[in-house]
C-alpha cells in the first residue's frame, strides 16, 4: 500500500471541542488480502475515538477503507495501520480500533488497538 493512502483521510473541525464524547464508527465490509495465501480476509472494523480539534469525514473514511481491497497484510498490522493513521490525521483525545475477522480456515481473530494522548 502507497504511503500516499492515508492522504485519502481528511478531517473537519470539531465544533464541539469543549465537549468530551467519543464518535463510533463500523466498518461492515472491510477487506483485505492475507499476505500468505492471498485469499481474501474479511472484517468488521470498529472505530471508536474522542476527538480533539479534528473529526475524520466519513466518505474519505470509506474511501481509505475499500484501499485495503488488493493489499496483502495481516490482521494485526492492519488494525494497528488504521490506528496510527486515524491518530495522525485527527491527534484525537483517545482512539480504539477493533478488527474483528471472519473465521477462515477454523480461525477467528478479533484485533484491539488503543491510543491514548498524553
Amino acid at each position: 500500500m502507497s504511503e500516499n493512502q492515508t492522504d485519502i483521510l481528511e478531517t473537519f473541525l470539531n465544533q464541539c471541542p469543549d465537549r468530551e464524547y467519543e464518535i463510533e464508527i463500523s466498518c461492515p465490509e472491510f477487506t483485505c488480502v492475507c499476505p500468505k495465501t492471498g485469499q481474501p480476509d474479511f472484517a468488521t472494523i470498529h472505530i471508536n475515538y474522542t476527538p480533539d480539534k479534528l473529526c475524520i469525514e466519513l466518505k474519505s473514511l470509506k474511501l481509505y477503507m475499500f484501499s485495503y481491497r488488493n493489499h496483502g497484510e495481516f490482521h494485526e498490522h492492519v488494525t494497528n495501520k488504521i490506528l496510527d493513521d486515524i491518530v495522525s490525521k485527527c491527534s484525537p483525545v483517545r482512539a480504539e480500533v477493533i478488527g474483528d475477522f471472519n473465521v477462515r480456515g477454523g480461525i477467528k481473530t478479533v484485533i484491539k488497538a488503543k491510543y491514548e494522548k498524553n
